[in-house]
């Protein structure tokens, strides 16, 4: 288990962390969330030890990083996919590790066949995609065989079968009883492996949740429907201020005819007991909810510090 608690660290004249806290349990998949700059990656340091907090503390299995005893089997870390010395081959880079942390040769060659650098083993780290070397990051962490890891964007230059490999890794890590701290700005795969979740801006937890309280919390359910018959629908709806009733685009999965709507207020049970007694002709019917990542945008929109322009503002 990892637990943080009231974390503020300031660089210069900047906030970088106030009062951050949340815990990592055990037997989950935590993920930790938040835009560019929000303080995911100045925390992750924090709890390892790589930078000294102003105040607060980290704690992996009750005891502060610095204090363990074997601290590459209590917790294993992805915060840089390069720090292998370039010269160094994968095998020796994962060997050095070992020989200093008390860890057999022979878990070397296990996390190099899981990892699948068997065939890269003798390959200079220099020489690696930003993929393998993610790869050979990975195989760090694992050395020890972690009750804790600790994984900073872990997919970033993976193809998709690494993608899916990493999300099964964390899935079985958290099936073991051991907790995971994820750190991904892609969405999609948070809300496929994570449990639970910790969102962060401008340094302070916004919210600490699960994944399915958050959807439902910070969306808004709608109905699509495509008919042929929008004058109908729109008349059904013409007394009930509370619905909105909007065109929506086409999408490949959508009929190939009649007109596309999204209707907003309106229960789902309800709205078709309305269309079959008004006759309404229907190609579709189905209720929506917002993904993670529209109610993640929802929530931090107003905490993103480096904000781009639309890029038809930026041409006109």
């Amino acid at each position: 288990m990892i637990e943080v608690e009231g974390l503020s660290k300031r660089f210069k004249s900047k906030q970088a962390l106030s009062n951050v806290a949340f815990t990592a349990e055990d037997g989950k998949v935590t993920g930790f969330l938040g835009p560019n700059g929000a303080g995911k990656s100045t925390t992750m340091r924090a709890m390892l030890g790589l930078i000294a907090p102003d105040d607060g503390r980290a704690l992996i299995d009750g005891t502060p990083f610095v204090k363990l005893r074997a601290p590459m089997r209590a917790v294993g870390a992805v915060l840089d996919a390069k720090s292998a010395h370039r010269s160094r081959s994968a095998r020796d880079h994962l060997l050095a590790l070992a020989y200093t942390n008390g860890i057999p040769q022979r878990r070397v060659d296990e996390v190099i066949d899981m990892t699948g650098l068997t065939s890269a083993a003798r390959t200079k780290a220099g020489r690696f995609s930003l993929g393998m070397s993610q790869r050979l990051s990975i195989a760090a962490a694992l050395l020890g065989d972690p009750h804790n890891l600790v994984l900073d964007e872990p997919i970033n230059g993976l193809d998709p079968e690494g993608v899916k490999w990493v999300r099964e890794l964390c899935r079985y890590y958290a099936a073991q009883g051991r907790a995971v701290l994820l750190s991904s700005h892609l969405m999609s795969e948070v809300a496929l492996t994570a449990d639970n979740l910790v969102i962060i801006g401008q340094g302070r937890i916004l919210e600490t949740t699960t994944v399915g309280k958050f959807v439902a919390e910070h969306s808004t359910r709608s109905i699509r429907v495509v008919t042929p018959e929008p004058d109908k629908l729109h008349a059904i709806f013409a007394n009930a201020s509370q619905v909105q009733v909007v065109s929506d685009q086409r999408t490949p999965a959508d009929p190939p005819i009649g007109e596309v709507f999204r209707i907003t207020g309106a229960d789902l049970v309800a709205a078709a007991h309305v269309f079959a007694r008004a006759g309404l002709i229907t190609y579709e019917l189905v209720e929506e909810r917002a993904s993670l990542e529209e109610a993640y945008m929802a929530l931090t929109h107003n905490q993103v510090e480096y904000q781009a322009k639309p890029a038809a503002e930026v041409t006109k």
